[in-house]
Formats: structure tokens, C-alpha cells, sequence
């Protein structure tokens, strides 16, 4: 993969794809992950200083903070499957690039809660719109052979996203003693300016992504569907040169032929295609339900329930974000070579075992260095499975017409679940006890969900790896 090209099989001839032109536009695409990554976590460091702020002392107040980018993501969600397919996948990622960078701008300036939250809200449709269209550009200019590595650049620049966001956080804020009073919080540098900073950084990246992204091709499969096959054509060949372009049209043509271009979401309701939706749909919901982004989101409680200071939570965040990276880049080299299905298996059942181990130790109260291990245990298991595989298998098993839409129901679904997940974790955390017990309990809920989870994998979810989106097509779908 270091190299200029790449030959790959083929029944009539090698193909010498353009990995470095590949890579390159699979990386501007994967800029819409670092910002979402960085815009979802940069507000876990944040919590502290903006509720200080703001004077946010309720749970209803403290939910809201937190989830309100969700309630932005949905929108994004719901509406990306129809302007994706109808306007390109081009003009979304562009789109997406100018709404993170107003929202994090906007978010800097806030002086009210409301002021704040709306921010907060267009930050999020800029998420929902990158969390659809950047998989999906990818998984559709991405030879077969390597989709599952490109496709999982996006979970790559994510973890990069969360990890920049975590080391600006550590970075920008003094250190807080650990008798820090909301009076303290509110008067320090932190409360006043610190947190400010932390979301307004954003701004560089999202208008580099926003610049940049007027530079790469439209979609090959989008451009065939709209009769472009000129266009299309010239994208292919720069992609795998004109026998791989030729080869590419013809298949891609075969799918759509016999389908009329205009697509209604009731078409995925169709018998024929609700067993696949369900697994889309089930996997989104399964990869936020499995509760580690609020090990992210919720940094501050679940570090001080486990004895450490604000300070000690900013810098261990820093270790479990880069954990996150280590793994994300163990699941690139494994992801075609052991498949989606083993890696989805091995990160459902660690997680069990390892929420039921953090969840005996907070009842137990026995704390310390262990806490750490297993909470880095946890995210290191998400980050080599649940987290870039989700993607590539919801990128990649709908059928080409209708990828725009079945991708937007999948991720409407993804958010929903994960506004559900975080605005229910301090109320989950205070309805089952007070502190620490509360937190064990919460984890057991977690755990039983990745039991859950492994099971309907196991015996429901498709292998996939080493075979085009064409193929999948005619193999998932039966008429």
C-alpha cells in the first residue's frame, strides 16, 4: 500500500489503480470524519467550564447541553439520503465543511444557553450530513479489494478528530485543583475564555475540509445515475485506467437498467430489501448502544466517579484517545484480511466482559490504575470493531440506487439511537443510585446490550469483505 499503484485480480487483465489519487481524495472525504469527531467530543473536556458558565445545574439542563448536537445530527441524517442523491455527493461534503465551520465560530461566540444550543445544533447537521455522504464517496470510488481500508479512513480521521479535540482541550485549559468550587470554575480562565477556545479551534480544520472539498470528483456510481457516463467515465479512469473504467460502467449500468432513477423512501420497505435495512439500521443503533461514546461524552463523571481530578480527566482522555488511534489503525490492516463479521464478533463480546468488570469495581469501589486499563480495554475493542466496521458494512451492502436513501434511514437511526444514549446516561446514572453505584449499574445495562448485539451478529450479519458493491447487490438481494 506504499506504493504509486496497486495491481489487483481481475478475470481478463491486472488493473494498476491509482492508489496515491485514491487515497488522496478518500482523505479530503475523510476530513468530514476528523470534524466530526472532533465537534461530537470536544465538549466532554468543555462540560465543566460552560455549565460553570452558564449556571447549568439540572440534569434536564446538562442532557440538553450535550444531546442538542444530536437533535442537529438527525436533521442532517434525514435529509442527507435526498439531497445526496439528488444535488451529488460533491456538493454535501462541501456543504457539510461550511456549516462546521459557522458552527464552531458561532459556538466561540455564544454569550446565552440559547445562543449556544443553536449553535451546537447546525454543528450537528454538519455531522449528520459527513456521517452519510464521507463513508459513502468512499465505499463508492474505492476499488473492492481495498474498500474496507479506505471506507475505514473516515473512522481513521474520527479518531484524529477526537484526538485533536482532546489534546486542544488539555492544552487550553489551566489546571484546576481538585477542590475547584462552581464558584472557581465560573471566575477562572476556563469559565470565562478556556472553553470558548476549545470549540473555536474547530474553525481551522472545517474550512480547510470546506476549501479542499471543492477539489475532488463527483461520485462515479451517482454520476451514472444521473446519465453522466462521460463524466463518470473520466472519474473511473483516473481511478484504474479505461479497461477498469469500461469494466466498472457496464456493472454499474447492469444495476440500475431495470430501476427507474426516481427513488421514494417507501421502496425500502420492500420485502426484498427490509432484511438488509434491518441489518443497517440494527448495527447504527447497536454501535452507540454499546456506550462507549459515554466514556467520551461524559469523561468528567465517569474519571471522577473513579477518583480523578478535572485535571487527571483531561490528560487520561488524551491516553484513551490515543488507544482509540492505535486500534482504529489495527482494524485498517485487519478489516479485509479477518472480515467485518470476526471483528464485529470480538468487539460485542470484549465489551460485555469488560463493562461487567468496570461495573464490579464502581459497585465494589475498589479504584484506582485498573480503572484506566479497563476504560483504554473498552475503547480499544470499540475502536478495532464497532467503530470503523458499522461503517464500512452500512456503506457498502445497499444496492446503488438506492445507497442515498437506505444510508440516511441507517443513519437517522444511528443518531436517534445516540441522542437517546446520551441524554439518557445522567439520568440513568442518577434513577439507578447515587455516585459510583450508579455508574456500575449503567455499565450493566451496556454490557447486556453487547451480549445482545453478539448474538444478532452471529446469527444474522452477512460477510462481506472482497467483493464489489455490484456483487453484493445480486447477492443480498433477492426479488
Amino acid at each position: 500500500m506504499n506504493s504509486k499503484s496497486v495491481q489487483t485480480e481481475s478475470p481478463l487483465k491486472k488493473v494498476e489503480f491509482k492508489f496515491i489519487y485514491i487515497v488522496g481524495i478518500s482523505l479530503i472525504s475523510a476530513l468530514g470524519g476528523f470534524l466530526f469527531g472532533y465537534d461530537w467530543v470536544v465538549i466532554g473536556g468543555a462540560k465543566p467550564f460552560y455549565e460553570a458558565y452558564f449556571d447549568l445545574t439540572s440534569s434536564f439542563e446538562i442532557g440538553w447541553a450535550m444531546s442538542s448536537a444530536l437533535v442537529g445530527c438527525l436533521i442532517g441524517a434525514a435529509l442527507s439520503g435526498y439531497i445526496t442523491d439528488k444535488y451529488g455527493r460533491k456538493k454535501v461534503l462541501i456543504f457539510s465543511g461550511l456549516l462546521f465551520t459557522l458552527s464552531a465560530v458561532s459556538t466561540a461566540l455564544s454569550e446565552t444557553f440559547s445562543l449556544f444550543i443553536w449553535a451546537r445544533i447546525l454543528g450537528g447537521v454538519g455531522i449528520g450530513l459527513a456521517s452519510n455522504v464521507s463513508p459513502m464517496y468512499i465505499a463508492e470510488i474505492a476499488p473492492a479489494k481495498y474498500r474496507g481500508r479506505l471506507v475505514s479512513l473516515n473512522q481513521l480521521t474520527i479518531v484524529l478528530g477526537i484526538l485533536a479535540a482532546q489534546i486542544a482541550n488539555w492544552l487550553i485549559a489551566e489546571t484546576v485543583p481538585g477542590d475547584a468550587t462552581h464558584s472557581y470554575l465560573l471566575n477562572s480562565w476556563n469559565g470565562q475564555y478556556g472553553w470558548r477556545w476549545m470549540f473555536g479551534v474547530e474553525a481551522i480544520p472545517a474550512f480547510i475540509f470546506f476549501g479542499m472539498a471543492w477539489f475532488v470528483p463527483e461520485s462515479p456510481r451517482w454520476l451514472v445515475k444521473q446519465n453522466l457516463t462521460d463524466k463518470a467515465r473520466q472519474v473511473l479512469q483516473k481511478i484504474g485506467g479505461p479497461t477498469y473504467a469500461n469494466n466498472k460502467l457496464i456493472a454499474v449500468k447492469e444495476t440500475l437498467e431495470k430501476e427507474d432513477q426516481k427513488v421514494s423512501v417507501s421502496e425500502l420497505w420492500k420485502p426484498s430489501l427490509l432484511p438488509i435495512l434491518a441489518i443497517g439500521v440494527g448495527l447504527a443503533v447497536f454501535q452507540q448502544w454499546s456506550g462507549i461514546n459515554v466514556i467520551f461524552n461524559y469523561a468528567e463523571e465517569v474519571f471522577t466517579s473513579a477518583g480523578y481530578t478535572i485535571t487527571d480527566m483531561l490528560f487520561n482522555i488524551i491516553v484513551t484517545g490515543t488507544i482509540n488511534l492505535i486500534f482504529t489503525l489495527v482494524a485498517m490492516q485487519t478489516v479485509d484480511k479477518w472480515g467485518r463479521k470476526k471483528l464485529m464478533l470480538i468487539g460485542a463480546g470484549g465489551l460485555s466482559v469488560t463493562y461487567l468488570l468496570l461495573a464490579f469495581f464502581y459497585y465494589t469501589q475498589i479504584l484506582g490504575i485498573h480503572m484506566l486499563i479497563l476504560v483504554v480495554t473498552a475503547i480499544a475493542l470499540y475502536a478495532m470493531s464497532l467503530a470503523p466496521v458499522t461503517w464500512v458494512i452500512i456503506s457498502e451492502i445497499f444496492p446503488n440506487r438506492i445507497r442515498g436513501a437506505a444510508m440516511s434511514v441507517s443513519v437517522f437511526a444511528l443518531w436517534a439511537a445516540s441522542l437517546v444514549l446520551t441524554y439518557t446516561f445522567p439520568i440513568l446514572n442518577q434513577g439507578l443510585g447515587e455516585g459510583p453505584k450508579g455508574t456500575a449499574f449503567t455499565f450493566c445495562v451496556y454490557a447486556g446490550i453487547c451480549v445482545l448485539g453478539f448474538i444478532l451478529i452471529y446469527a444474522k450479519l452477512p460477510e462481506t469483505k472482497g467483493k464489489s458493491l455490484e456483487e453484493l447487490e445480486q447477492e443480498l438481494i433477492q426479488e
